[in-house]
Parts: structure tokens; sequence; C-alpha cells
């Protein structure tokens, strides 16, 4: 980035390359969604990714270097003869970049739909008053 007002935001290029390579999957399809605060827990967001036909074990999910990787890999039934085959066993892997302080709150998997929710750091002030040396 070349512009004289983003000062110390080298990383950010670096980090917007990563959602652009990502971006392009289109399998499984997801939704991101923000949960309200309630019961005293705070704001949180929560991924569903459409995974039917995919059992918790045909799943993984790791968080490494501020990435969450999600991947699916199904098993090739041996013991099925199929006269018609429209429902591929394929493989995925989906990744979203998440900020810094963010944390996996839990993963479930249920009819198909696999939820992950997340949670962040309680936003703080940031002003603060700069004293001037006079000399």
């Amino acid at each position: 980035m070349n512009t004289p007002f983003l000062l110390g935001f080298d990383d950010v290029e670096r980090l917007l390359e990563q959602v652009r390579r990502s971006s392009g999957q289109g399998y499984p399809p997801y939704n991101i969604e923000r949960l309200a605060a309630r019961d005293g827990q705070p704001e949180s967001l929560r991924i569903t990714l459409a995974v039917a036909g995919f059992t918790a074990d045909d799943l993984d999910v790791n968080v490494a270097d501020n990435q969450l990787v999600i991947r699916g890999r199904q098993r090739e039934s041996t013991t099925r003869d199929y006269l018609h085959r429209g429902i591929a066993a394929r493989r995925f892997q989906r990744a979203f970049l998440l900020a810094e302080g963010m944390q996996v709150a839990g993963a479930e998997l249920h009819n198909g739909l696999l939820a992950i929710v997340l949670t962040g750091p309680e936003p703080s002030k940031r002003d603060r008053r700069i004293e001037i040396a006079a000399r």
C-alpha cells in the first residue's frame, strides 16, 4: 500500500491477498450471522456451513495464525452398488481470517449444518491524550 495515511499496515496487504484467494471457493455454501448479546454473554458471530452427507468424523476444524480452516473429506463406500451417482463424495477446504482476539467458542453439526460460534474481545476505547514536551 502506497498511501501516507496508513502507517504500520504492512500486513494488511498480505491479509487481503489471502482473502482474495479464498473468496473464489463456492463449496460448501455458508452463512455468517451476528448473534446479539444475551444472558450475560457478549455479542458473537456464527458461521454455518451446509455440509449435508458429512459426518463429524469427516470434518476437521482448526485455528492457526488467526485463520479458521474447515476441511471436509468423505470416505468412499465400497459396499454400495450405485445405479446412478449424482451426489459426489468430494472434499473441501474453507478458510476465514479472524481478527486479533477472536476465539472459537464451539462447533456443532446438526441436520447437515456445521455451526461454528466465534467470540471476540469487548471493544475498548482507545483514546488517550499525548502530552507535548516543551523544550
